[in-house]
């Protein structure tokens, strides 16, 4: 396929990189061009705008936030300034409002409008080891399920509505995150017990909780490796508030949300935006006054 990609960041280029090497012809835009520096190298086309970057089948966007999809699609020379838009998959972790805003704007151009959010982190997208998160019309996602190959080891489709996607999406990144509370909370009290977090960590990822986010991040607790971020702690932050408005809109209360954001609050008041959002772990061990 003729595919346009919007966003070149740690994951958006990894997975721009991916769709190459699947044999699909790629146009890439990022607001720093020289981000596609590399790529073009091996044959990229570089767009002026994103508006020429969404000429092909698809166009796929992955962005850091709300912000930033609403300039590329609704700014001048945007996605959405033409007359035929091409089919939008987002991949971006992005409000409801937004979806559903992307949406209806998309079918009143007569195009389509897909969310398919990824799980994973900059290592799985480089190894085109991503879970997309699917939701849209049916014929769209057959339409972007060579894309999604290209990119992840699994799709999930989990509903017709664009917005569903990202509800997934966001219910799973609260889950990471509160995840990430409960090890760094149990791994505090072993601590100051004179257990080892490692040893601690063992048993608990080879007995009761042996799943990729208990390894991996634990892991990333234990040997306190917060830095470089793979996931800065103010993209989770933003991805809490999300959450939150999506639950206030839904009349869905959740209270282990408001510990997670503020811890989050937290760790970037105390160490920096460039700490990875598991960096409330050295917040939580800091408050039991261990170094």
């Amino acid at each position: 396929m003729n595919i346009g990609f919007v966003g070149l960041g740690q994951m958006g280029h990894a997975i721009a990189g991916n769709v190459l090497a699947a044999g699909h012809a790629l146009t890439v835009w990022n607001r720093s061009p020289d981000k596609a520096d590399d790529l073009v190298a091996k044959g990229v086309a570089r767009a002026a705008s994103p508006a020429e970057a969404g000429n092909g089948d698809i166009v796929a966007t992955m962005l850091a936030d709300d912000a930033a999809l609403e300039a590329v699609c609704f700014g001048e020379n945007g996605l959405l300034s033409g007359d035929s838009p091409a089919l939008h998959v987002s991949l971006s972790t992005i409000s409801l409002q937004l979806a559903e805003r992307l949406e209806q704007a998309y079918r009143a151009k007569g195009a389509r409008f897909v969310s398919a959010p990824v799980f994973g982190r900059p290592d799985a997208a480089a190894a085109a080891k991503l879970f997309v998160v699917a939701a849209g019309e049916a014929d769209d996602l057959v339409r972007c399920q060579p894309l999604f190959d290209a990119i992840g080891q699994r799709t999930f489709v989990v509903g017709d509505k664009p917005s569903q996607a990202n509800v997934v999406k966001l219910s799973g990144n609260f889950l990471i995150m509160a995840s990430i509370e409960t090890m760094a909370e149990a791994l505090t009290l072993a601590a100051k017990n004179g257990v080892e977090r490692a040893a601690m960590m063992e048993v608990l990822t080879e007995t009761l909780f042996g799943g990729l986010v208990h390894r991996n991040y634990g892991k990333m607790l234990v040997e306190e490796s917060y830095r470089p971020a793979g996931f800065a702690a103010p993209l989770g932050l933003k991805d809490m508030r999300l959450v939150g408005a999506a639950a206030e809109a839904s009349r869905v209360p959740m209270p282990v949300l408001g510990v997670v954001r503020d811890h989050l609050l937290s760790t970037i008041a105390r160490e920096g935006e460039d700490i990875d959002w598991s960096g409330i772990g050295k917040i939580i061990a800091a408050d039991a006054g261990l170094d």
